[in-house]
């Protein structure tokens, strides 16, 4: 970069920098200014006079009332909107930009010049100075390189000439770097973003948004888009932006609490909540599978990602294949079906120890309308009757006896609170007895409405084990590999779990689905786009039941097949079941094979361990072989992990130790403690990232990424089968800068397929 060039574009910086500095004092004397006559304004509420002596004074004050509420909701919107400006200006303030384009539209005579940044700023209403890189006009920058390309506009396809692409490295307001590029992101500016330290937090990637990336953000026309990308391809990243283009492109029509996302555990959650921050953006709704299955049930204990990676076995297995399948999901649909004619499991409604409602009432309500009721109108209508006839109990018991005992044990603090504001002029001592009598049976019989109101005559955990039990009649479970004894010893169980309150997570999904097609519930229509991630670990039962949640949402989900901890190979098929939910012509799939998280070394390692692993390519970032040491020496296992652990804190670097589970990682971070080493060991996925050293169990490592990785015991006995291959390459693949590896006596076989020259053997 020429001398000149450098100098020119210092000086339009530095230019760029003064006017939005001169329009922060602007937009903060505009807040002030705003602050002011709100203050005013709500201090003139003591000048409203109520008059209500005439109908014209009624008028009157009505309209003085609703004068001053819009003109305090004009203040509010007016500082809302300043102090949204000052948030950007602010932003923009040390790094305004970070690419420049010049081009040339068609029929246009002269090229024209932009400058994209993370947000717009514009010193005159038609001068825009930076653009926000979500506009149309800056996709230009990240899907193609010089010479012709097309965009999208509101206005439709628009084709132009691409004469420059500069992209700028800035910091505090001085260019430190500028690369002219014929590609959509250069590889230089790309290779210094992934070059630097990982962090307890994701950061935006919107300066190094690769095209195929560009294509997931943009998109607006697909109910379901699938992207599948290998491990450190920048999936979830892209996503992320995806949601920031997603609320700046419909604007005044979609808010952040309209667009929810599905995370693999709530240490991504934390570890994602700065994205849209950065951004400008409010974050979405973030939670996991468990966190919404367990907001649904709040008095049943949820199965955790802990004890489902732990207790699996071959039987269970093979009972959550069947669970999770989308045939599954209709035998669910077809039984509730049969529910309309019988079958329904009711329950008292008890008041005092004795049924106020007994369940054979409650059923031949339920089954004494019209055979054309649906399910939800069945029970509505049983919800409407039992409430009315609630209501017409209430003066047939204000003489019983416990209503009598009750009036006599009041305090004068109770009385009191029973009358509340209620005049105390009654025309006799009778009425003012049935007043309080008519207070304390309706007070009494609340919690018999809110039993009503929440469906609690339909005994939900007995139906669900019915139709578990009933499962047979649906299927042959030989086909599935499951015989009658299995199945059933299988109910069993399941019904041992629900007298103790607890529920696995294969089986929320189907007593939810259930619960709704009961109930007749529509989902939450309100949610607009909903984002799964790490989608290989969802059966298809969930798939569809979070359709069937969400039925007015767009769909985007992403993960790496190569990654099914969980489902294991029942993921290979998830793409085919996901084509009988969604329309085919309304659903893209989008492929990233590229990895940008690890160097070349770690990512051959990693893909290598994999059986399909060729088709991850890995970006040209060259750092150290991976290491192995197998010992049959605990303590020199022990000495290595603490020396690796010193060269890694001496540069500073997030180290993970990431081990099988739980058990391991306790016993690691027992060991570091008697060493005095500070570690902090991630029990739940409810825990916090912290800076330093982590130690991880496998399952809860998804979707992170750090400086450096050691796996810490992979050995024949930790990861024996081709069950764990795919577990194994999520955990290598975490790392991405240095890969420790640690064994026990001998080294997994699920290494036998990497080549040797792909790693160093450390010696003991």
């Amino acid at each position: 970069m020429s001398n000149s060039n450098y100098t020119f574009e210092q000086q339009h910086l530095n230019e760029v920098i003064e006017k939005i500095k001169t329009a922060q004092v602007k937009t903060q004397q505009e807040i002030t200014t705003v602050k002011k006559d709100r203050t005013d304004i709500e201090s003139g509420w003591n000048d409203v006079r109520i008059k209500t002596s005439t109908y014209e004074n009624m008028l009157d004050t009505a309209l003085s009332v609703r004068q001053q509420q819009q003109l305090l909701m004009e203040r509010e919107n007016n500082l809302q909107h300043a102090t949204g400006r000052l948030a950007t200006l602010d932003k923009l303030r040390a790094n305004p930009y970070f690419a420049r384009i010049d081009f040339q539209e068609n029929g246009e005579q002269n090229a024209e010049t932009i400058y994209i940044g993370l947000g717009s700023f514009s010193d005159t209403p038609d001068n825009f100075l930076i653009y926000d890189w979500r506009a149309p006009i800056s996709s230009i920058y990240y899907d193609g390189g010089l010479g012709k390309v097309e965009y999208n506009t509101p206005d439709g396809l628009q084709t132009a000439d691409v004469k420059l692409k500069r992209q700028f490295q800035i910091e505090d307001g001085v260019i430190v770097t500028i690369f002219d590029t014929d590609e959509a992101v250069g590889d230089q500016m790309l290779l210094d973003a992934l070059s630097g330290e990982s962090d307890t937090k994701m950061k935006s990637i919107v300066t190094t948004i690769q095209k195929e990336q560009n294509k997931i953000i943009r998109n607006t026309d697909a109910d379901l888009l699938f992207v599948q990308g290998a491990a450190g391809s920048g999936k979830t990243a892209a996503v992320l932006q995806r949601v920031a283009y997603l609320l700046y492109r419909y604007r005044g029509n979609l808010n952040s609490g309209q667009v929810i996302l599905f995370s693999p555990n709530q240490l991504f959650n934390d570890y994602i909540d700065q994205v849209l921050p950065e951004l400008g953006e409010q974050n979405m709704v973030q939670l996991t599978y468990f966190q919404y299955a367990n907001r649904r049930l709040p008095k049943m204990q949820v199965e955790t990602l802990q004890e489902r990676f732990e207790k699996e076995n071959p039987t269970l297995r093979k009972i959550n294949g069947l669970k999770g399948s989308a045939k599954f999901f209709d035998i669910v649909t077809q039984y509730a079906q049969t529910l309309n004619k019988k079958g329904v499991h009711f329950k008292d409604i008890k008041f005092q120890g004795a049924p106020f409602f007994d369940q054979q009432k409650i059923a031949k309500l339920y089954y004494g309308y019209n055979e054309n009721y649906k399910l939800g109108q069945r029970i509505n209508a049983v919800k409407d009757t039992l409430i009315t006839s609630l209501n017409g109990r209430v003066g047939n018991t204000l003489k019983e006896k416990w209503v009598e005992e009750a009036i006599q044990n009041l305090t004068k603090t109770e009385i009191d609170s029973l009358f509340g504001d209620q005049p105390r002029e009654f025309a006799s001592e009778a009425k003012e007895y049935n007043f309080i009598a008519r207070k304390i049976v309706m007070n009494a019989f609340k919690p018999i409405a809110k039993a009503i109101r929440r469906n609690r005559f339909i005994n939900f955990n007995a139906q669900f084990v019915q139709l578990l039990k009933s499962v047979p009649t649906y299927i042959n479970l030989a086909n599935w590999d499951i015989s009658e004894e299995e199945w059933q010893s299988h109910v069993n169980e399941v019904v041992r779990d629900f007298k103790q309150h607890r529920i696995t997570i294969a089986d929320v999904s189907i007593y939810l689905y259930l619960y709704d097609l009961i109930t007749g519930a529509h989902g939450e229509r309100d949610i607009r786009f909903v984002f799964i991630d790490e989608i290989q670990d969802y059966s298809a039962f969930q798939l569809a039941f979070l359709k069937f949640s969400f039925p007015k949402a767009k769909f985007t989900m992403l993960g790496d097949l190569n990654q099914a901890i969980f489902t294991k190979e029942n993921a290979r098929t998830l793409l085919h079941e996901l084509n009988k939910l969604f329309v085919s012509a309304k659903t893209e799939v989008v492929q990233l094979t590229q990895t940008y998280r690890s160097t070349q070394q770690i990512t051959d390692f990693s893909k290598a361990i994999l059986v399909n692993g060729e088709k991850i390519t890995a970006f040209n970032r060259h750092g150290a072989l991976p290491t192995v040491l197998v010992s049959a020496n605990q303590a020199t296992l022990a000495t290595a992990l603490l020396n690796q652990l010193a060269v890694h804190n001496a540069h500073e670097d997030t180290t993970a130790i990431i081990t099988k589970n739980l058990a391991d990682g306790q016993a690691v971070a027992d060991m570091l403690a008697a060493k005095q080493v500070t570690a902090t060991l991630i029990k739940s996925e409810n825990q916090r990232l912290a800076s330093g050293v982590l130690i991880v169990p496998s399952y809860l490592a998804k979707g992170l990424e750090f400086d450096a990785v050691i796996i810490w015991d992979a050995s024949k006995k930790n990861y024996p089968s081709e069950g764990d291959r795919q577990l194994l390459y999520t955990i290598a693949s975490r790392a991405m800068h240095q890969l420790s590896v640690l064994a026990y006596q001998e080294l997994t076989p699920l290494l036998a397929r990497v080549s040797p020259t792909l790693y160093e053997v450390i010696n003991e």
